[in-house]
C-alpha cells in the first residue's frame, strides 16, 4: 500500500514537473533575454524537452550560447554566456547531476583546468543571468517581468594584483573579484535591484 501511494505521489510530481515545461519557442524566448540584445537572434539556446531533458532547442551561428529557465526551480533563472566557457558550464550540470555537493563541483573542476583537461577560456569570457524569485516569462507579451541581470566576466586564474579590481564591490552593484587566483574567478557586476 505505502510503495503504491509514494509511487503514485512520485507520478504526481513527474507529471506536474513536466505539464509545467513551456513549449520550445516560449522557452527561447524567454531565454534570449538574458543576453546582449544583438546577439540573441543567432544565439544557440539549450532548454528542456517533454521529459524534463535538457537538449539544444536552437543551434545557433555566433558566440552567443543560452540555458532556459528550469521549469522544476522556483523563480526564474535564464543565461547566456560565451561559447568559451561551453565546456565549464556543462561539466557543472553534470557533476550537480551526479549528486555533488558546489564545493565539490568547484573542486573537480580546479583540479581538471589545472590539469588541462577542462577547457578554459583565454581571454575574459561573460555570463549573463536573468533571474528573480518574482520573475516570470510572460508567453502572451513575450517578456520576461520583474527579473534583474547580473554579469559575470570570468578571467581564470585572475587576482588583485593582476586585474586591479577590488576583491568587494566599492559602491552597490560595483564591480569586484570574485575566486581570485582559481579557475573560476570572474568580475561579478550585479545591479542593484529593481
Amino acid at each position: 500500500m505505502k510503495t503504491l501511494s509514494i509511487l503514485s505521489l512520485s507520478l504526481f510530481v513527474s507529471t506536474s514537473i513536466l505539464a509545467q515545461i513551456p513549449s520550445a519557442e516560449d522557452q527561447i524566448n524567454a531565454a534570449i533575454q538574458a543576453g546582449p540584445e544583438e546577439q540573441r537572434a543567432d544565439a544557440t539556446v539549450l532548454g528542456y524537452n517533454g521529459k524534463g531533458e535538457l537538449i539544444e532547442l536552437r543551434k545557433g551561428s555566433n558566440q552567443l550560447v543560452c540555458l532556459a529557465d528550469n521549469p522544476s526551480k522556483d523563480g526564474f533563472n535564464a543565461a547566456c554566456y560565451h561559447a568559451s566557457l561551453a565546456d565549464f558550464m556543462a561539466r557543472g550540470r553534470a557533476l550537480k547531476a551526479e549528486g555533488k555537493s558546489r564545493q565539490e563541483v568547484s573542486d573537480i573542476r580546479e583540479a581538471e583546468a589545472k590539469a588541462g583537461t577542462l577547457k578554459m577560456p583565454k581571454e575574459p569570457a561573460t555570463l549573463h543571468v536573468l533571474y528573480g524569485k518574482e520573475a516570470s516569462y510572460n508567453p502572451e507579451t513575450k517578456m520576461v517581468e520583474n527579473a534583474n541581470l547580473r554579469y559575470v566576466v570570468y578571467m581564470p586564474w585572475a587576482t588583485q594584483e593582476t586585474s586591479g579590481l577590488p576583491l568587494k564591490p566599492m559602491v552597490p552593484g560595483g564591480p569586484w573579484l570574485m575566486f581570485p587566483g582559481t579557475h573560476a574567478a570572474h568580475i561579478m557586476i550585479t545591479p542593484p535591484g529593481k
